[in-house]
């Protein structure tokens, strides 16, 4: 699946990456205008390329970053890229720490709890940890799927690896040993494209889906709490409205409880809030968009950075102002950081026309019935056209020969 362009918030931390590149800042007001960039096409220890039997290589990495998060403190943030690497940094100050190779393209990661630990997901449905305070030491294979795996998460207190995949399921599997399973989350139709564990409620996981649905479960019983059907929430319906999507971010804000749903194709953005004690997510607004929204994450001082795809305007801040959530008219960080895209609008030229890929994923659908149909005329048209050949030649007067007496088959009594 190719990458569009993301945005990463860990505190004042901010990062924005596109095609192979990524620029690090902060929202801070203050006169600190810092900026640390890195370019995965200069990062070293690139896997050796398969080789096919005429010689050429095969599966070629772009480079092109896949995925990318901070750690909880944001003292750490890792990425992975399309050619096969895990690159792990410092941020305080901002530092490569390391670069390792994975066996297979990643789709998603994340830090544990305790931050001594990277988990990352692989298309091919495995999930391997890499050590955070052994840099260099290779990657352990934890746990596999027998689909690829499209999100990653743990628990707050580290007891559960909790892992979605293209076959509708997530399954709750125990840290420590993780080929015992505590749980399934079975309910979606289609590939479980996002999974998010709420940090204050930390016995309660949210999922969205291909099913154009967005769930609540208490996972580690696997018991589904409330559904929530996306297609009836679209107001005013658009030209999406008969679409499938699925989510490309669940976002969390803990000081109003609040979930922001970002889908691959639609271009609002969904506001949920969690009921908690009523187990349930309550529809609340949707903000509308007209550029491409690429990516979106709370800060919890500030509110809903949104990331877009309009070089005057990369990125808006959304507050909440009586009750509902608004864009801030005017914000220095907005401008400051604003105009580190500007200047680097390079990077995420690339992302402009690139589909996150989910399409892909949906379940292919058959209709036995129109093939027969089809077959069956084709067939009926065959025999027409022999029959066609085999008539005799029309005579002089362009009507048909007719038979004489003693040719073909005989009539009446011999």
């Amino acid at each position: 699946m190719a990458s569009s362009a993301g945005l990463s918030l860990c505190g004042q931390a901010l990062v924005v990456r596109g095609g192979s590149r990524f620029l690090a800042t902060t929202t801070a007001s203050s006169d600190d205008d810092s900026l640390f960039t890195y370019d995965c096409s200069t990062a070293g220890k690139k896997p050796q390329e398969n080789t096919g039997e005429d010689g050429q290589l095969l599966e070629k990495g772009s480079d092109t970053i896949l995925a990318s998060t901070f750690s909880k403190s944001g003292s750490y943030f890792a990425l992975t890229d399309d050619s096969k690497r895990l690159i792990l940094f410092r941020t305080k100050p901002w530092q490569c720490l390391s670069v390792r190779t994975v066996v297979r393209r990643c789709t998603a990661l994340t830090f544990t709890a305790s931050e001594e630990k990277v988990l990352v997901a692989d298309k091919s449905g495995d999930v391997y940890s890499f050590s955070v305070l052994e840099p260099h030491e290779c990657g352990k294979l934890e746990l596999g799927h027998l689909s690829m795996l499209l999100d990653v998460a743990v628990s707050p207190d580290d007891r559960y690896v909790l892992t979605a995949d293209r076959d509708e399921k997530i399954r709750v599997s125990w840290a420590v040993a993780p080929h015992n399973i505590e749980a399934f989350c079975l309910g979606h139709t289609e590939f479980v494209s996002r999974i998010f564990v709420v940090p204050d409620h930390p016995e309660l996981l949210v999922s969205s889906s291909g099913d154009c649905t967005l769930r609540l479960w208490e996972y580690r019983r696997g018991r589904e709490l409330h559904c929530c059907h996306l297609t009836r929430l679209q107001e005013p319906a658009g030209p999406w409205s008969d679409q499938r999507f699925a989510a490309s971010r669940i976002t969390y804000w803990s000081r109003d409880s609040c979930v922001a749903l970002l889908c691959d194709c639609v271009p609002v953005v969904y506001i949920f809030q969690l009921d908690a004690p009523g187990r349930q997510l309550v529809h609340k607004q949707q903000l509308s968009f007209q550029h491409r929204v690429w990516d979106v994450a709370f800060e919890e001082s500030r509110g809903l950075w949104v990331l877009q795809d309009c070089r005057e305007a990369p990125l808006l801040l959304y507050v909440p102002e009586d009750g509902r959530w608004q864009a801030a008219p005017e914000n220095a960080a907005v401008k400051k950081v604003s105009a580190h895209l500007h200047r680097n609008w390079a990077m995420l030229e690339g992302s402009a026309g690139v589909n996150d890929g989910f399409s892909s994923l949906y379940k292919a659908t058959f209709d036995n019935m129109a093939t027969y149909l089809k077959k069956k005329e084709e067939r009926l048209q065959q025999q027409l056209q022999k029959k066609r050949h085999k008539s005799p030649p029309p005579g002089p007067n362009g009507q048909a020969k007719k038979v004489k007496s003693g040719e073909g088959s005989q009539s009446g009594s011999s």
